[in-house]
């Protein structure tokens, strides 16, 4: 079975809450599944599962959260070579910029994106979002 590992910084609860569907995809995809706040495991944990899903919002002029989550994926970003990842988050403002500039990163990595890409919501997941959250979580699986 395959361990997956969501982790997530959520200011307003919107990347939480794609984090806890995406969770509930790959569960329901057959992994076994963990879901937390990126200031509960290291990156040396975090490499240790099968799966990862990273989740963080817009931040500021489109950018990763500062504080905690940009310096987690800057530490893991040199052991992802070879590895399949989701990447996810919320906006409010802007056209995704963070979104292309995270995939970007993942690529110089050497990792591949689950479905190719990211996946963002603006705002609050709803609906179809929702199905995406899930379908990504399964995929990942």
């Amino acid at each position: 079975m395959k361990k997956v590992a969501v982790i997530y910084w959520s200011q307003t609860g919107n990347t939480q809450q794609m984090a806890q569907l995406i969770a509930q995809g790959a569960l329901e995809g057959g992994a076994q599944v963990e879901c937390m706040p990126v200031s509960s495991l290291t990156p040396e944990q975090a490499l240790e599962y099968d799966g990862l899903a990273l989740g963080c919002p817009a931040m500021g002029a489109e950018v990763l959260e500062e504080a905690e989550f940009d310096p987690f994926f800057t530490q893991l970003e040199g052991h992802l070579q070879g590895r399949t990842l989701a990447i996810f988050g919320s906006y409010g403002w802007g056209d995704g910029e963070w979104m292309r500039s995270w995939q970007n990163r993942c690529a110089a990595a050497g990792a591949s994106l689950v479905g190719g890409e990211g996946l963002a919501v603006c705002g609050t997941p709803a609906g179809e979002d929702e199905a995406r959250c899930i379908a990504l979580g399964k995929a990942l699986a």
